[in-house]
């Protein structure tokens, strides 16, 4: 079941975008997640507003977990946090604290957007480097919250296509998303409009394909992940949000 720490980590890096503030304090999402015809996990992200450094911060909980007869057999425990500023929408500090079937990893990321230098702890092998990092990067949550913020949906056409740095553990990437169009979903709340995006990822060892994977996300100012597909290797797997709390704005819920 690595494919599914992989859908994971491409959920908490997903990107959905508002004109409005998207979200604020209390914001909290619950998604479901199947292997195939298996329901193989669970993922959360939730939203506090916190101090950190002295410094105005949404504190970003993520966390996803293997459950039921998958556990059995590949045990997933990963927790993603970002701290992001609130005025600018930046990264502070990013943690990743992950356990997938015995592979562990526990790194702290500090961002000094003054310098453009990254302190990285990797608190399991005892080591602290530094290393810099493009303008304006973001961590693979804080993108997810960044763009909720700031693409214009208003005007979009489709192809469209987005780019944007993502600093994950030491290393900078170039992510490309493109719009495909709208779309009426039959979700677990009713039918909804949707934007429909295609990420592009790295093909081979997980993904058939650079374009396998799909997010369907709310045509509203929440901009809220809905849906996500990924065609894998072997398999597929798909994440269905089935439960939010505290919402920033109106949900919208298509009336026939």
């Amino acid at each position: 079941m690595k494919y599914l720490s992989a859908l994971i980590i491409f959920f908490f890096s997903s990107y959905c975008f508002c004109q409005k503030k998207a979200y604020e304090d209390g914001e909290w999402l619950k998604f479901k997640i199947h292997y195939g015809l298996i329901n193989a996990g669970q993922a959360t992200l939730e939203v506090k507003s916190e101090l950190l450094n002295n410094e105005e911060v949404y504190h970003i909980i993520g966390f996803g977990k293997t459950t039921g007869v998958t556990s059995w057999f590949f045990k997933v425990e990963d927790h993603y946090e970002s701290y992001i500023l609130k005025n600018d929408d930046l990264p502070l500090r990013f943690i990743r604290d992950i356990n997938e079937g015995g592979y562990k990893k526990e790194i702290q990321i500090d961002f000094n957007h003054s310098s453009k230098m990254a302190t990285i702890v990797d608190f399991i092998n005892n080591h602290e480097k530094t290393v810099p990092f493009p303008e304006n990067a973001q961590d693979m949550v804080s993108s997810f919250y960044y763009l909720r913020n700031n693409l214009d949906t208003l005007h979009l056409k489709e192809n469209d296509e987005f780019n944007l740095d993502m600093f994950f553990d030491s290393e900078n990437y170039k992510f490309k998303l493109k719009y495909l169009r709208r779309e009426i979903l039959d979700s677990e709340f009713g039918k909804v409009p949707c934007l429909v995006f295609r990420p592009y990822v790295q093909s081979g060892r997980i993904f058939n394909e650079k374009e396998s994977l799909t997010i369907w996300v709310s045509d509203d100012d929440n901009k809220l992940p809905l849906l996500i597909k990924a065609d894998l290797v072997v398999g597929s797997l798909k994440a269905s949000l089935i439960e939010f709390k505290k919402l920033n704005n109106s949900f919208k819920i298509f009336v026939e």
